[in-house]
């Protein structure tokens, strides 16, 4: 059993307009993952990889129940992100963007716990989690050329390989 997502973990993207975050979503949505709602604000009305766009997280969760989010922000909106993630009802947030102060990310921890919140990141990879033998959900990951050979992530990253996965059948 997974401890942070599983099959009913409704994903919204935070920055899903963007290169990053329109790059990932198409990737999230190949893999299996549940994404219902991206976030960009003044943006919202648009559809990404036929992905709702919504100008806030609220009106996301509000519209389609979303319970997770994972960003694709710049550093410097992804304070404010992280706190509209947590305002507006998200139970898990995935954090990719880099270069967040620390103390940041203290004051954003703490605040999520209050909140009932969880955060991972920043500067996450991302995360997995294995729903069959042959298929996987995965959302925020990042390029695995990022990462040097051998690691412990890259290891895992390549599991994460639908063609792969598919070709065993």
């Amino acid at each position: 059993m997974s401890i942070l997502v599983n099959k009913d973990t409704k994903l919204v993207v935070q920055g899903i307009t963007g290169r990053d975050g329109s790059f990932h979503t198409q990737q999230m949505l190949h893999y299996g993952t549940n994404v219902v709602a991206g976030v960009t604000p003044g943006k919202g009305g648009k559809n990404v990889e036929g992905v709702p766009v919504f100008n806030s997280v609220a009106e996301a969760v509000e519209k389609t129940g979303a319970n997770a989010s994972v960003l694709f922000v710049p550093a410097k909106f992804a304070v404010g992100a992280l706190y509209e993630a947590i305002d507006g009802g998200i139970q898990l947030v995935v954090c990719i963007s880099e270069g967040i102060p620390a103390i940041e990310m203290v004051k954003i921890t703490a605040y999520a716990a209050l909140k009932g919140c969880r955060v991972v990141g920043p500067n996450s990879p991302g995360i997995a989690r294995g729903r069959s033998e042959f298929t996987w959900y995965c959302f925020g990951w990042r390029d695995k050329s990022r990462y040097s050979a051998g690691t412990y992530f890259q290891e895992r990253f390549s599991r994460c390989n639908l063609s792969e996965r598919h070709a065993h059948l």
